[in-house]
């Protein structure tokens, strides 16, 4: 499908228009109704409960933003829902109620984790709670398996996205074979993820896979993690909308 229009019309506000120091903590209730105040679009992550609900919450595991320190994958959502996020008031929700917060308001892009071990449960939950939302949603991964799975799992009037960077830091990648590292930085799995856009990381910018889509696939660029100026204005120029954090757009 052509990515709509309102998929790159606003600033997309990283985890929500979050602020800890405000009480709203990074994919919270709260960072959600912040970033729907100022007219900003809205990404979130989700990771999987034990009973296969669909949370919104970024890291595998607890301990840097709850007082637990158990995976995600560990609890219930009725127990994960019962956690506090980084002493505020606010707790861990469930996609569902996250969505109902933004009630159709702003688009939200809901960033789907993996552990690039085949599982899909993640999303086939995600692509379930998408599915019944009646506001603009869109839903991405890093896992080009997941993205082209979202196809067959997700009505044809979700766009799916592929997130990238062209070096792979993070120890996530570290059980990948070099091949399919390749294929990561390269886009080289296009012919079976088939995104509808892209996610880069703003730091890698300009790269041939994100030049060569713009200008031949016709397929918008969204850049992450924008925190300066100076990646504001790369983003500017080589992308087609910034996902940002930290200050106000």
């Amino acid at each position: 499908m052509a990515a709509p229009d309102w998929l790159t019309a606003r600033p997309i506000a990283h985890r929500g228009l979050h602020d800890r120091a405000a009480g709203r903590p990074e994919n919270t209730l709260a960072a959600a109704r912040a970033a729907v105040a100022g007219g900003f679009a809205i990404e979130c992550d989700v990771q999987l409960s034990a009973d296969g609900e669909a949370m919104v919450f970024h890291d595998a595991a607890l301990g840097r933003l709850t007082e637990a320190s158990e995976s995600v994958a560990s609890k219930s959502a009725a127990s994960l829902g019962r956690l506090g996020i980084a002493g505020s008031a606010e707790t861990m929700p469930t996609l569902s109620a996250f969505l109902a917060a933004v009630d159709g308001a702003v688009p939200v892009v809901i960033e789907v984790k993996s552990r690039y071990d085949g599982d899909l449960r993640l999303a086939t939950r995600a692509a379930d709670v998408a599915a019944a939302y009646t506001g603009p949603v869109a839903l991405k991964s890093f896992d080009p398996q997941i993205v082209a799975a979202l196809r067959d799992l997700c009505p044809p009037t979700v766009p799916r996205g592929i997130v990238a960077e062209t070096t792979q830091d993070d120890p996530i990648y570290a059980a990948l074979p070099p091949s399919a590292r390749l294929a990561l930085s390269n886009l080289l799995h296009f012919a079976e993820s088939r995104p509808d856009f892209l996610s880069w990381r703003v730091d890698d910018l300009p790269c041939a896979p994100t030049y060569l889509c713009r200008l031949l696939g016709r397929i918008p660029v969204m850049t992450w993690t924008v925190r300066t100026e100076d990646q504001r204005a790369r983003a500017g120029t080589h992308a087609d909308q910034m996902v940002f954090e930290g200050f106000v757009p």
